[in-house]
């Protein structure tokens, strides 16, 4: 790389992390992220993460880039292990409320009383 040269960031790219606890429900998650692809998938250059299912004893990890998505259980959650769901992206405009709400429209609801 030549130091001298001239470059130029964009500065609407960024990067959203979520790392939250709960229950992922499959036909919430394939609805949210179908939504996501397709309206903001020329935006999402990369997104990854490891999410906690329910009925799955394994995390469920995941890649992205743009509209393309591929995921597969992995590893066998630990005893005792926190089974915390991470996610981040990167892209082009992105909102951090409007993709931590919509994720969090995924997850199980906890019963009030159980907090």
């Amino acid at each position: 790389l030549d130091p001298d040269s001239e470059h130029q960031h964009d500065e609407t790219v960024t990067s959203v992390g979520i790392d939250v606890d709960g229950t992922v429900e499959i036909p919430k998650l394939n609805e949210w992220l179908g939504e996501l692809l397709t309206t903001r998938g020329p935006d999402l250059f990369r997104s990854k993460g490891v999410l906690n299912l329910a009925g799955a004893e394994q995390r469920y990890v995941f890649q992205g880039v743009h509209m393309l998505h591929d995921g597969e259980l992995g590893a066998p959650w630990r005893d005792g292990e926190s089974r915390r769901n991470r996610m981040v992206f990167i892209g082009r405009n992105l909102d951090r409320a409007e993709l931590e709400a919509g994720f969090r429209a995924c997850l199980t609801p906890v019963p009030a009383g159980a907090r």
